[in-house]
């Protein structure tokens, strides 16, 4: 491990701003830190695990009970779920690149001194054997006052395909019983908790209960309303025609043996996606990215 973290930081580091360290079990995470913000981004699954304006508490939320190491996601920061959202018989949940490791293709700092790391996926035989298809998959990942994520596929095969995605976003809030957001309504929703009944939106969505919700149909901008921890999050987005909200509240906590007791009150999933109903087909050479700009009001 130290041999390719040295390697990492000799190739791809950015003195005084960006360096590679062991994050876990050997795996290696980047440490950005600059006078607008800082962050971490996990190799493995190409996972942001933290973003933190200057002067502000952090944003990204992960469990303290969260588990570090190979081929295994940390619960919370934005897990990358592609090519499909969600469970599949006899599949990995959410898709295979969340556990994997990924190239680490560019890093720089651009004129507004923000960082930007180019993290990519090809296909190869152990993925065909899950997915069979032919692919080129990137996360671009801007860390400054604002943090955006674009994940961008390109189909490189001859025959088109069809996916789903998500930046499965776990955002830390004070009290999510005095959280709100905004920006849903009037929008319908499928309800994993109703075993998937279509439902209507009314108003902003707050939180009583175990909640679990695609919301189909919506290119909206959300908005957090932390009222405990007094900020808005606004989550805007581009190629995305689904939002997921999810709290798993405190029974359906104690599934997850990487979430501590109690914990349903200081996070709260607002995700940027196209699930269900909403899906990407992509012709041959084609490519399609899905955006999420996040950023405190």
């Amino acid at each position: 491990m130290t041999h390719a973290l040295d390697t990492l930081n000799q190739q791809h580091s950015l003195p005084g701003v960006l360096e590679f360290v062991d994050g876990g079990a050997g795996l290696p995470v980047a440490h950005i830190h600059t006078p607008q913000a800082s962050a971490r981004v996990a190799l493995q699954g190409a996972q942001v695990l933290a973003w933190q304006p200057a002067g502000a508490v952090p944003v990204i939320w992960v469990s303290k009970a969260a588990v570090v190491e190979p081929g295994k996601g940390v619960r919370g920061g934005v897990p990358v779920c592609w090519p499909w959202f969600g469970a599949r018989d006899g599949l990995p949940a959410h898709g295979f690149v969340r556990t994997r490791m990924w190239q680490l293709r560019h890093t720089a700092q651009d004129s507004q001194g923000q960082v930007v790391l180019r993290l990519g996926l090809t296909d190869d035989a152990s993925t065909r054997a899950l997915w069979p298809h032919a692919f080129d998959l990137e996360l671009v990942v801007t860390v400054g006052r604002t943090l955006t994520m674009a994940l961008i596929t390109c189909n490189t095969g001859s025959t088109p395909l069809t996916l789903t995605d998500a930046l499965h976003t776990y955002f830390a809030v004070a009290d999510v019983a005095q959280t709100t957001v905004q920006g849903l309504d009037g929008c319908d929703y499928l309800d994993k908790v109703q075993h998937m009944a279509t439902c209507r939106q009314a108003g902003s969505v707050a939180f009583t209960t175990e909640t679990d919700r695609v919301y189909v149909n919506t290119t909206a901008t959300c908005v957090i309303d932390d009222t405990a921890g007094q900020r808005h999050i606004q989550i805007a987005k581009q190629g995305s025609a689904s939002t997921v909200v999810w709290n798993p509240w405190s029974e359906r906590e104690k599934a997850f043996a990487d979430m501590a007791a109690g914990e349903y009150r200081k996070m709260l999933c607002v995700e940027t996606c196209n699930a269900g109903p909403d899906q990407i087909t992509l012709a041959a050479g084609a490519t399609h990215s899905l955006v999420a700009e996040i950023s405190l009001l």
